[in-house]
C-alpha cells in the first residue's frame, strides 16, 4: 500500500515512511492510497482480536506479513472495549479499559509495536507528541521502555487534569515530559515545525505519535468493528463520537468506507465547535482553543480536518450526509452527567458525556446507538465528584501512577526555545 500527503505535493510513501516519518514533506497528512473492504462474516464473530485483525489486514497486510500482523494485534489488544447498554436504544463503548484507562491506548500501543518492527533496533527514533490530556499518557505507557525509542510528551500547562498529567510526568526512562506555557494548539504547532526544521531532521530521527500518524489512527477503527460485532449486526445504527483532534471519528469514517454498518455519526463537541460552524457554513475556519472540563477536546485546529475534507473530496454536502454535529458548553456538561447517573446509575466522564447527550437528543425513531465513553470517569476525579457529589473509586492501576513524582521541563511556547531543548541532548 502507497500513502499519498492531503497537500498533494509530496511523493508517495511506503507503509514504512508514513509512520517513521509521521509527516509528509509538503506539511500534509499521509492517507491510504486504497481504502480495502472487510468480509462481511466479520460481524458474527465473537473475538474482539478476529474483528481487529480481519480489519489490521485491510489497512496493513500488504506491507506486513500475516504472524507479524497478528503479534502486534493480539500485544495491543490485552483488554476488551464492552458495549454497556445505558438505557433501551442507546449504548456506551467503553474505550478505558486499557492501562491508562483511556481509548488511545489501542493507537498508541498498536504504533509503539508497529514501530519497531519497522526500526527493530537499526536506529534510534525521537517520537514527538502533543497532548491535550489522554493522548500523552496512552503513548507514553505504549512506548515506555520500548529499546530505540525516545518520547517526548509537550502538554499544556495547568490545562490537563492532575491525574491525567501523573500518567506521563512519572515514568522517566525512555519518556520526557514538556510542560509548554500555552495551549494544546500552541503544543500541536511545535510538534509541526520540529517536523519542517532542516536542522533538526538532520541532527536526529523525528516522528509523531499524535493522529496525525496513520499508525496512531487507523487501529481505532477496530472497536467499531468490535462495537457492530456486539450489536449482533442490526441496522439502523447511529454513533456518537465525541471530537477534539478527530483522529477516532476519521478512523470510523474510514470504517464506513470498509464496510462498518453505521448509517451515520455525530461529532460531539464541546464549547471548541470549529467542526460544527463547519458543517453550518461549509469554511473550515479554526481559531484558538479554549479550557472545558473536557479538555482532551480543547482544540481549536483539529488536525484530521484535512483527512476528512480529502476523504470525502472536499465537498461540505458530502460530509453533512454522513455526519452531523454539537456542541456543549460546561454547565451542560455537568448536567448531562448528573442526569445520566440519577437516572440509570452510569457515570458519564465529561467527554462521553458530550457523546451520550448529542446520541439522544439526535436518534431518531428506529434507530440504535452507541456513544464513545473514551476515559475513565475517575481521571476527573475532582471534576465528576463535584458535579454528583459523591466519591469516584480510583481503580487500581490508576492509583499507581499517582505515587510517582513528577518530571517535567517548563518551556515556553516558542519553537526556538523548543528547537534549543532538543538540539541540547536534554531530552532522552
Amino acid at each position: 500500500m502507497r500513502y499519498y500527503s492531503t497537500n498533494g505535493r509530496a511523493p508517495l510513501a511506503s507503509l514504512r515512511k508514513a509512520v517513521v516519518k509521521g509527516l509528509a514533506e509538503d506539511r500534509g497528512l499521509y492517507m491510504p492510497e486504497r481504502i480495502l473492504p472487510v468480509p462481511e462474516e466479520i460481524f458474527r464473530s465473537k473475538s474482539f482480536t478476529e474483528v481487529s485483525m480481519a480489519v489490521a489486514d485491510a489497512f496493513f497486510g500488504e506491507d506486513i506479513p500475516a504472524g507479524e500482523l497478528r503479534r502486534i494485534v493480539e500485544e495491543t489488544l490485552s483488554f476488551d472495549c464492552p458495549l454497556v447498554e445505558v438505557e433501551p436504544g442507546i449504548y456506551a463503548l467503553e474505550l478505558f479499559h486499557g492501562p491508562t484507562l483511556a481509548f488511545k491506548d489501542v493507537g498508541a500501543r498498536f504504533m509503539a509495536r508497529l514501530l519497531r518492527h519497522f526500526t527493530a533496533g537499526t536506529e534510534e527514533i525521537h517520537v514527538l507528541v502533543a497532548t491535550s490530556g489522554d493522548t500523552g499518557s496512552a503513548v507514553a505507557n505504549g512506548f515506555l521502555g520500548v529499546e530505540g525509542i525516545h518520547v517526548s510528551v509537550l502538554y499544556p500547562k495547568g490545562k490537563v487534569s492532575p491525574i491525567q498529567e501523573c500518567q506521563f510526568t512519572t515514568l522517566g526512562r525512555n519518556i520526557t515530559a514538556l510542560e509548554i506555557d500555552g495551549t494544546f494548539d500552541d503544543c500541536q504547532a511545535l510538534v509541526k515545525a520540529a517536523f519542517m526544521d532542516e536542522e533538526l531532521n538532520g541532527a536526529m530521527r523525528l516522528t509523531s505519535a499524535n493522529s496525525i500518524n496513520v499508525a496512531r489512527f487507523l487501529p481505532q477503527a477496530f472497536y467499531y468493528f468490535w462495537a457492530c460485532a456486539q450489536l449482533g449486526g442490526r441496522g439502523n445504527v447511529v454513533c456518537s463520537v465525541p471530537s477534539g483532534n478527530f483522529g477516532n471519528l476519521c478512523s470510523a469514517l474510514f470504517g464506513k468506507r470498509m464496510g462498518l454498518p453505521v448509517k451515520r455519526f455525530i461529532a460531539a463537541n464541546n464549547a471548541n465547535c470549529v467542526f460544527l460552524d463547519f458543517l453550518k457554513t461549509g469554511e473550515y475556519r479554526p481559531r484558538p482553543s479554549v479550557q472545558t472540563i473536557a479538555n482532551a477536546m480543547d482544540v481549536g485546529d483539529p488536525s484530521n480536518f484535512a483527512r476528512i475534507w480529502d476523504l470525502y473530496g472536499h465537498d461540505p454536502d458530502a460530509i453533512r450526509a454522513d455526519i452531523s454535529g454539537a456542541s456543549y458548553s460546561d454547565a451542560q456538561i455537568a448536567w448531562t452527567i448528573r442526569d445520566c447517573f440519577a437516572r440509570t446509575g452510569y457515570l458519564l466522564d465529561p467527554h462521553g458525556a458530550c457523546g451520550y447527550r448529542a446520541l439522544k437528543e439526535g436518534l431518531r425513531e428506529g434507530e440504535t446507538g452507541f456513544f464513545c465513553e473514551t476515559a475513565h470517569p475517575a481521571k476527573f476525579k475532582d471534576t465528576v465528584e463535584g458535579i454528583i457529589g459523591k466519591p469516584v473509586s480510583i481503580p487500581d492501576r490508576l492509583a499507581a501512577f499517582m505515587q510517582g513524582e513528577k518530571q517535567a521541563v517548563g518551556l515556553p511556547r516558542d519553537f526556538s526555545s523548543f528547537k534549543r531543548y532538543l538540539l541540547s541532548g536534554a531530552a532522552p
